[in-house]
């Protein structure tokens, strides 16, 4: 009886610790390396962070077509990318939904998206969706700013573009810009977390 009541108690414990370890594991962290990728854009090339061979580092925004706080940034996660690219740190936006749940978001309404809005960044399909778990995203938008070093990918910041999605004239707080500024100068990031605004990705 001791036996079983033992055995029972074992059983419940590497249960309860697989349940624990998936709740736990929530993506990247700040000071994680990141792992690169190989998505499909809208153009129909697979696209790396490799790729970027001039980069210092990454604006990567997790987004999509369907979801009102994604659209209400649309202009500007364009304007980072106008800002930015330039000076080292481009914009990778990945769409990390669903296409069954949401058709709204597949790669043709990507396209005609992106071509309506005149994108300048790569805007890349999370195929079968195994990127974004491993960033720890689940909203869109959701950004991770990745340095470049000897290391890797060092992820930097995690969270939202800025403080105000209603409304762009009335932000106070512009976390990503104030992010890749310190980057660019070489000093500490001021805030390096906030809470990621927007619709939950769609599984």
């Amino acid at each position: 009886m001791k036996t079983i009541r033992t055995l029972a108690v074992t059983v419940l414990a590497i249960t309860l610790s697989a349940f624990t370890f998936k709740t736990v594991d929530k993506g990247y962290s700040i000071g994680d390396i990141a792992t690169d990728f190989s998505l499909e854009n809208i153009d129909g090339k697979m696209v790396s962070l490799a790729d970027f061979k001039d980069a210092k580092g990454f604006i990567v925004t997790f987004t999509c077509n369907t979801c009102p706080y994604a659209v209400a940034y649309e202009d500007r996660i364009e304007a980072l990318n106008k800002k930015y690219a330039k000076k080292g740190y481009p914009v990778i936006a990945i769409m990390p939904n669903n296409t069954e749940v949401k058709p709204g978001d597949n790669l043709a309404a990507m396209k005609a998206r992106a071509k309506a809005k005149g994108f300048t960044f790569p805007y890349l399909m999370d195929k079968g969706q195994e990127i974004y778990p491993q960033y720890g995203a689940t909203k869109t938008p959701h950004i991770y700013i990745l340095e470049k070093t000897k290391k890797g990918n060092v992820v930097k910041y995690i969270g939202a573009i800025d403080d105000n999605y209603k409304d762009p004239e009335a932000v106070k707080e512009r976390y990503v810009e104030d992010a890749v500024d310190a980057l660019l100068a070489g000093k500490e990031i001021k805030t390096t977390e906030t809470r990621a605004i927007g619709c939950s990705i769609k599984v």
